[in-house]
């Protein structure tokens, strides 16, 4: 047993294919039933189309109607919401920072279905253009395509309508342009301010990696987006939206975002009974791990590229505030992984991690929710762990 599970030969071309084939195709035919079955937008459970896109459209049209600070008043989006699709209990929060505003502020002057389609769209090619791009020929575009359809995740982002196509694309590009043209990468990779916990291991691996001007051209590039949404929204968005933050962190600590939805070990913490006082000590050790572990292996590597894709995985085990969404960013680590295989040699428990890893998507929340069994943080570390191997060993060769 321990044998298959260590070379995993039955993960052979023609059976990955045909798997991947079916679970695209299955994919496709939910979403269609999906918006089959919905009436003008809102579907059979009563909840709209693209579920948490309703903050991102309402909160621009709130900014475009009664001024940007507007949009973290919870009352005045509620009322947005309700005047929308009609009045229900709660509301869908927009906790993210004016440089996101400034991204989705077009949205408002489409109408709902029109925006949802746009942002999905313009997202999801991002994604996988980005990905395809790291991959560099190794995983064919045909396949490639194939496999981001029949990636859970990809079905999670779509029927969330979440940003994690948006931080994927950043992501994937800002690896592959890493070490050839690090200005733009930077470019990239600074517009992770639009979600700052996606960022945490990011400056960690590109100091240790010698990445300097990467790491400058990132700093200098979300200080750049930041005072862009400034000088759009003014300082009283900034305001408003420090102000939010505290109910931000209200909303992880007492449970207003169920447990079973998230993937960091907090969450996996108050899964199986903890406190919040006691996850909070778990992820924080935890996190402190991955750090020194991504500055380990991003030293040795001293790879650009390596840098920003250990970063990338390593970011979703070091923040406490991941949903099964952002998952979609484990597709990065996936491709650089599946690209250095398919060139030089699958190694160790390498297949099996990175089938653990495809599927999570679709069992972390079934099982953290129904069977109190919080998977996410073990199969995240596993690729953690794979990805750091590769990258420590210092065999990625940037821009080949």
């Amino acid at each position: 047993m321990i044998e298959i599970l260590r070379r995993a030969d039955f993960l052979d071309r023609a059976r990955v294919r045909a798997w991947l084939v079916i679970a695209a195709a299955m994919t496709g035919l939910v979403v269609v039933a999906g918006i089959a079955v919905s009436r003008g937008g809102v579907d059979p459970m009563g909840r709209p189309l693209g579920t948490d896109f309703l903050s991102f459209w309402t909160a621009a049209r709130v900014a475009i109607a009664d001024g940007a600070a507007a949009v973290w008043d919870g009352a005045r989006l509620q009322a947005e919401q309700d005047a929308t699709f009609g009045p229900r209990e709660g509301f869908t929060a927009f906790f993210y920072p004016p440089v996101f505003l400034m991204i989705v502020w077009p949205l408002g002057l489409l109408p709902y279905l029109a925006a949802l389609a746009a942002w999905l769209g313009v997202t999801m090619v991002a994604a996988w253009r980005g990905l395809m791009a790291l991959g560099r020929g190794a995983i064919g575009e045909g396949i490639g395509a194939i496999a981001f359809l029949a990636y859970p995740a990809t079905f999670v982002t779509l029927g969330h309508g979440q940003n994690a196509f948006l931080s994927t694309a950043l992501f994937a590009g800002g690896a592959r342009l890493a070490s050839s043209r690090p200005i733009l990468a930077g470019a990239l990779l600074g517009g992770l301010v639009f979600k700052p916990q996606l960022a945490i291991a990011l400056p960690v691996a590109l100091a240790a990696a010698g990445a300097w001007r990467l790491f400058l051209a990132t700093g200098a590039f979300a200080a750049l987006w930041c005072g862009l949404a400034w000088a759009l929204f003014g300082t009283e968005a900034w305001v408003a939206f420090l102000a939010m933050s505290k109910v931000a962190r209200a909303t992880l600590d007492l449970g207003f975002v169920e447990p079973g939805k998230m993937v960091s070990a907090f969450a996996a913490t108050r899964v199986l009974g903890g406190s919040s006082a006691v996850a909070s000590l778990v992820q924080g050790a935890v996190t402190a791990l991955v750090l020194v572990a991504t500055w380990v292996a991003a030293r040795r590597g001293r790879s650009a590229e390596g840098a920003v894709v250990l970063a990338a995985v390593a970011t979703v085990t070091a923040s406490p505030f991941v949903l099964d969404y952002d998952l979609m960013i484990l597709a990065v680590a996936m491709v650089f992984v599946a690209r250095e295989g398919l060139r030089r040699g699958f190694e160790d428990y390498e297949k099996i991690t990175l089938l653990a890893a495809f599927v999570l998507p679709a069992l972390a929340r079934p099982l953290a929710l129904g069977l109190h069994v919080p998977i996410a943080p073990l199969v995240v570390a596993a690729l953690f762990a794979v990805v750091a191997r590769r990258v420590g060993r210092g065999t990625v060769t940037d821009g080949a």
